[in-house]
């Protein structure tokens, strides 16, 4: 029986989950895989190179640097959060990403995007670090309208929040039967339509279904959520939700803000740590 974790999106609301997992990390708590989407994988790579803290440590360090983001890079790139420096100058040569332990850890490491020609899903497995793995990690979290799609192996990527919010049948259908679900919103939380779906007819004139992915998003979701509630029910997931809606935007860059999501999700780690155990362990119990 495979177990595995499954990291929702959200932007800065990803730090909730890091807070959550860094305490997993802490207590030596491991899983065999995990998928993450958008800052999901963002933000999870950093269990797999034993790094944490690192998401909340080079947001905080970056955040008032013109060239991590901000709507001067957008208006030079056309990406608010600026490509080169975000997912290749920082992890390599500022806040170091360790490569060997990211590679050396037996984990199995998946992340989502979405192919706006298709309107399908990729999922890619990472087992290596270097600079075309690199865009993978810019793909997922290449929001639409203020990023520019990622070109990769002919494919034009975005995030993988346009077509799976939360990727946990996905991982199931590969073997993962024992999942620890990690949301960014509470419970009973549910999307409502995106009312500026029209938009991206605008901005993607050529990618149709982007538009099409953005119409049905909020319905893809809340099906989403039904299935992880019937999940829950079965005993199949360890569903881990805050308890109450992130105040933080997804690309909030208060610095008190970002602290007091971590620090929920870690708080939220300690309060459910026999749970977690107990879950990925239940023959040791």
């Amino acid at each position: 029986m495979k177990t595995g974790l499954v990291l929702e999106g959200g932007g800065m609301r990803g730090l909730f989950s890091e807070g959550f997992i860094d305490v997993m990390q802490e207590q030596g708590i491991t899983v065999d895989g995990m998928i993450g989407v958008s800052a999901g994988a963002l933000f999870g790579c950093n269990f797999k190179s034993h790094q944490p803290g690192r998401g909340l440590r080079y947001n905080i360090r970056f955040k008032d640097d013109p060239r991590y983001m901000g709507w001067g890079s957008f208006l030079r790139t056309g990406n608010f959060v600026n490509a080169q420096f975000a997912y290749h100058t920082m992890p390599m040569q500022l806040d170091v990403f360790d490569i060997h332990a990211f590679e050396a850890d037996p984990t199995e490491f998946h992340l989502v995007c979405t192919d706006i020609k298709t309107g399908q899903p990729v999922y890619r497995q990472i087992n290596h670090v270097e600079d075309q793995t690199l865009e993978w990690f810019r793909a997922t979290g290449s929001m639409p309208i203020v990023s520019t799609p990622v070109e990769i192996d002919g494919m034009k990527l975005l995030d993988g929040g346009l077509v799976d919010c939360i990727p946990l049948r996905h991982f199931q259908s590969i073997g993962y039967d024992r999942n620890i679900v990690i949301l960014t919103r509470p419970k009973g939380y549910q999307k409502t339509p995106n009312k500026m779906a029209f938009l991206f007819q605008l901005f993607y004139p050529r990618y149709p279904k982007v538009a099409e992915c953005m119409k049905r998003r909020h319905e893809m979701y809340n099906a989403q959520l039904r299935y992880i509630e019937e999940e829950e029910k079965k005993g199949n997931i360890l569903a881990i939700r805050p308890d109450h809606p992130l105040d933080i935007g997804r690309i909030e860059l208060n610095e008190e803000k970002l602290r007091a999501i971590y620090q929920h999700g870690y708080e939220t780690a300690i309060e459910r740590l026999a749970e977690v155990r107990q879950f990925l362990h239940p023959h040791n119990h």
